[in-house]
This record gives C-alpha cells, sequence and structure tokens, in this order.
C-alpha cells in the first residue's frame, strides 16, 4: 500500500469509528470497534474490520448484521465529514473481526491449562520418609 492510500485508510478507519461512537452509539448495542481499515489502491473502497462486543455470538451477530444495514447511512456521513480531504468518498464494506474473541477464547484454554497444571502438582504424592526403608 502506498502512503497515499495507508493515509486514507486512516482516515476513513478514524471517521467511520467517530460517526458510529456519536450517531450510532444507541442503535449497536453492544459496543463496535474499527479495529483496521484498508483502501484499494484506486480509493474506490474501504475494507473496514469491525469488532464487536458482546455476552454471545448470536448478540454479536445481530449487531453487526445492523452495521451491515447502515452502511449506506455511515457512507453518507463519512461523506460529509471528508469531502474536502478525498476526491471520491470510497464504498464501505464491513467485515467482522473475531480476533478479540479468538484472542479471549485462546485466554481461557490457557487459564485451564493452568488449573489444571497446578492440580496435578498438588494431587501428586512426596515421597514419604516411610516409602523410604
Amino acid at each position: 500500500m502506498s502512503i497515499h492510500t495507508e493515509r486514507v485508510a486512516e482516515l476513513v478507519q478514524r471517521e467511520v469509528a467517530r460517526i458510529l461512537q456519536r450517531d450510532y452509539s444507541d442503535q449497536l448495542q453492544p459496543m463496535v470497534t474499527i479495529t483496521r481499515a484498508r483502501v484499494t489502491g484506486d480509493l474506490s473502497i474501504a475494507y473496514l474490520y469491525a469488532s464487536v462486543m458482546g455476552d454471545t455470538s448470536a448478540q454479536r451477530e445481530a449487531t453487526f448484521r445492523q452495521l451491515k444495514a447502515l452502511t449506506d447511512e455511515i457512507r453518507e456521513k463519512l461523506a460529509s465529514r471528508i469531502r474536502h480531504q478525498v476526491r471520491e468518498i470510497p464504498e464501505l464494506k464491513f467485515f467482522h473481526d473475531e480476533s478479540l474473541e479468538e484472542a479471549k477464547r485462546m485466554e481461557t484454554l490457557f487459564d485451564r491449562i493452568r488449573e489444571e497444571r497446578e492440580r496435578r502438582l498438588n494431587d501428586t504424592p512426596e515421597d514419604s520418609p516411610e516409602d523410604a526403608s
């Protein structure tokens, strides 16, 4: 990616995140965070990766579907914010970034492994002096 496309990607990421926070925080519950953005070389498409916080996967999926449904509205608001900085407002494409959920799942697995190791260490019989005879 060229420096120009990286700057446009950063601009789009920052502004879409602000739009979601200010204008859609009540509609998009639980919280949605834009974690990454990529823009095509011709600046016509912006790929936005969104992380959705939530207790259940069904809740996260419903919020993500709602985000996708608001794409045209979000693009219009983005246009009013960055129209003087770019020639053409890129088409927005949202993707579900599951890296935070995956990290949480991995942390839970590591905790279970630690607990199992500690349990095994505590369950091993220590050598008693009676066994030595």
